[in-house]
């Protein structure tokens, strides 16, 4: 999934790992100049992306 800015991808890792889905963020390297407002791929370990899809299809 990728988050608009850094902002959304901090909550949506919020409400993930309270879940206990841990996530990792991704910035794409020709966007990391646009700092907390470039999009960031948020990234779940294989065996919990059907628990994150989950979660975040409710949201």
């Amino acid at each position: 999934m990728t988050a608009p800015n850094r902002y959304v991808a901090e909550t949506l890792r919020e409400l993930l790992f309270a879940e206990g889905v841990s996530v990792r963020f991704v910035v794409e390297p020709d966007r990391k100049d646009e700092g907390d407002f470039a999009p960031v791929i948020l990234m779940v370990p294989d065996s919990k992306t059907h628990v994150a899809r989950e979660i975040l299809g409710k949201v």
